[in-house]
């Protein structure tokens, strides 16, 4: 994928459709896990649980399960033809180990449905979007306090996988112009740190030409964030970007205002319109953005209008 494309859209969830819950990163905490799928199943869906769902690799504790386990409870998810949506319980680390071990011939096979997750996920989202050209939900992993102590985030996503057409102009109280214009693409992107890892590895687009690249990232330091927004600048993959839109820089030292500076310092340049501060990531009551939509960025107004509702 050398440009931004349209994806497919999956269909919206309804009442008694079934949904499938993996942790193809870091390892799920219990309690958590448990009221999630209470509040997921509360929405009147039916809710699967992945056979490794709660696993804990033996010497890597940092990842949930072996990869091939991992691996095999997303491929069984998504091609189960009665699965409407695989919603990812963590990020944290694992996600780009699994991508060798994926089917996609299998995949490509099935029924267009949702990926639901952020942070390590972004891995996901990138190869299901290159090779599976379906839209995916940048939105809550639900086994964290990003979704289960936040009944924002809920309502967003359940708004999004249910009522699509009443999200489709996305705001953020605290969003912030940084260079104001309009613009309009394909949102693809999510955590920086992933896109960089993907970088000239398979099942990563080449280029993020023609799109509204989103980036987010979590306690990193600004000495970092720079290098690598230094390397997607200088590998010419953000060549003819249409626009960009941050996320939550959260933890990320030494504080907002020099990631702020930053910003300015690295994209500006770009001539592109960038708003700051968005609200998605890693934060309370984060949007819930579509991978893969087209939409306009009205920078100067702080908006991302959808062209049509996210899923059909």
């Amino acid at each position: 994928m050398t440009r931004a494309t349209r994806t497919t859209r999956p269909p919206r969830l309804r009442p008694g459709d079934r949904v499938s819950v993996v942790a193809p990163c870091s390892p799920v905490t219990p309690d958590r896990l448990d009221a999630a799928l209470e509040t997921v199943r509360g929405w009147g869906l039916e809710v699967v649980c992945g056979t490794h769902l709660r696993d804990r690799h033996p010497s890597l504790p940092y990842l949930a399960g072996h990869d091939a386990d991992r691996a095999a409870d997303l491929q069984a998810a998504w091609a189960d033809p009665d699965t409407a949506a695989v919603l990812c319980a963590r990020g944290g680390d694992g996600a780009h180990r699994t991508l060798d071990l994926l089917d996609f011939e299998e995949l490509r096979r099935g029924p267009a449905k949702l990926l639901v997750g952020f942070s390590d996920v972004t891995a996901l989202h990138e190869a299901f979007a290159v090779e599976l050209g379906t839209t995916t939900l940048h939105g809550p992993v639900i086994a964290t306090q990003y979704f289960v102590e936040d009944q924002a985030a809920q309502e967003e996503l359940r708004a999004t996988l249910f009522e699509p057409e009443s999200r489709l102009k996305l705001t953020s109280p605290t969003a912030d112009t940084l260079v104001g214009g309009t613009a309009h693409g394909v949102l693809t992107g999510g955590n920086l740190s992933l896109l960089c890892g993907g970088l000239g590895a398979p099942y990563s687009r080449s280029s993020a030409a023609g799109c509204i690249l989103l980036l987010e990232d979590i306690r990193e330091h600004v000495t970092r964030i720079d290098r690598m927004l230094t390397q997607l600048l200088r590998t010419g993959w953000m060549r003819g970007v249409a626009g960009v839109v941050l996320g939550s820089w959260t933890e990320c030292e030494p504080g907002p205002e020099s990631i702020r500076e930053l910003m300015l310092d690295r994209l500006a340049p770009l001539g592109v319109p960038v708003v700051g501060e968005f609200g998605f990531g890693h934060l309370p009551g984060q949007l819930t953005v579509p991978l893969g939509a087209g939409a306009t960025l009205d920078a100067d107004a702080r908006t991302l209008t959808l062209d049509e509702p996210a899923l059909a």
